[in-house]
């Protein structure tokens, strides 16, 4: 696969899903977009993989262990992270 952005992954593999939920392709062609919505999900799989990787590299300390920092998702009357 070229290379490409992981969004624009997504908004590929959205339109082929898009494409295959209205059911009005002939079914080779329905089967063609099957395999390249596959092989779209299995290279944003891969890319999310990778960052959860490097995110992990990053949140190590000096000693090498990595926190355990529960996420939540920003507070959107403020633009900032919540604590829990």
């Amino acid at each position: 696969m070229a290379k490409k952005s992981f969004e624009l992954a997504m908004k590929q593999l959205e339109q082929i899903v898009q494409e295959l939920e209205a059911g009005d392709m002939p079914l080779e062609k329905a089967i063609k977009k099957f395999e390249e919505g596959i092989q779209l999900s299995k290279y944003c799989t891969e890319k999310l993989d990778e960052s959860e990787k490097r995110i992990t590299i990053l949140m190590k300390d000096a000693a090498g262990k990595v926190s355990d920092v529960p996420f939540t998702a920003p507070n959107p009357d403020h633009g900032e992270f919540e604590a829990d």
